[in-house]
């Protein structure tokens, strides 16, 4: 059996497509048949999000953390105890390919990390979105670690000790206990997902914040204070 993993705070507005996604790629017919769950973790949620995620036949479980790597770990906790051999995770602002599952699972490693793509880049100037074309590597060999698009065997989780209870860079350091563990890590740029570019993110070291001191290198002189300071209020 395979698991998919998406943790999630007050996210009504983006679970839906985010699941819907994940459900087509947990359906793929290479996958053979082969059972696969969706797993959304509502972590100290007070919208709409487990209600919208049940509605999509997504197995909800909860924790009260506002913590993304114990919201990972607990979800991947619940997708071991139902016998998952392969936990697949990603984010509620992003959606995954609908082969997203197959082709993590081609690549025949311990742990894939996959890259990023982004659907809408209105929040940014356009010096942001050239800024992410030059300088992002989206080809084999990356060295690229998003918890939106990253898989692992559950034998290797395990063996690494799991996510680390981090409120950001949880899936850094699961990688690199992954590595130093022996895993065989896959930088593949085959398992497609595309994620939000919002200035509302969650995870406050994550590609959210990080688009967002990019976004600061390219305001106007003199433009400033005053809007550094606005876009900082909008991102906490």
């Amino acid at each position: 059996m395979l698991a998919i993993v998406i943790p999630a705070h007050n996210e009504a507005a983006h679970i839906g497509a985010c699941v819907a996604a994940a459900r087509r790629a947990a359906d793929h017919h290479q996958l053979l048949g082969e059972g696969a769950r969706v797993i959304v973790v509502l972590d100290s949620c007070t919208d709409e999000t487990g209600a919208i995620a049940r509605t999509l036949d997504a197995d909800v479980t909860c924790v009260d953390a506002r913590n993304v790597g114990m919201a990972r770990a607990h979800g991947a906790e619940r997708a071991l105890a139902l016998g998952a051999r392969w936990l697949a995770f990603t984010d509620a602002d992003t959606t995954v390919a609908e082969d997203w599952l197959v082709r993590q699972l081609d690549c025949c490693a311990d742990v894939v990390c996959g890259v990023i793509g982004v659907h809408d880049w209105t929040p940014h100037v356009g010096a942001v979105r050239e800024h992410f074309g030059r300088t992002y590597i989206d080809a084999d060999g990356h060295r690229h670690i998003h918890g939106a698009n990253l898989g692992v065997s559950a034998k290797a989780y395990v063996r690494a000790g799991g996510f680390p209870p981090l409120e950001s860079s949880e899936d850094v350091a699961l990688v690199e206990a992954l590595a130093a563990s022996g895993a065989r890590i896959e930088w593949s740029a085959s398992p497609r997902v595309v994620t939000s570019a919002r200035t509302d993110f969650r995870a406050k070291k994550g590609f959210g914040a990080t688009l967002l001191e990019v976004s600061k290198r390219y305001l106007p002189m003199g433009a400033d204070a005053a809007e550094s300071s606005n876009m900082a209020v909008i991102a906490a």
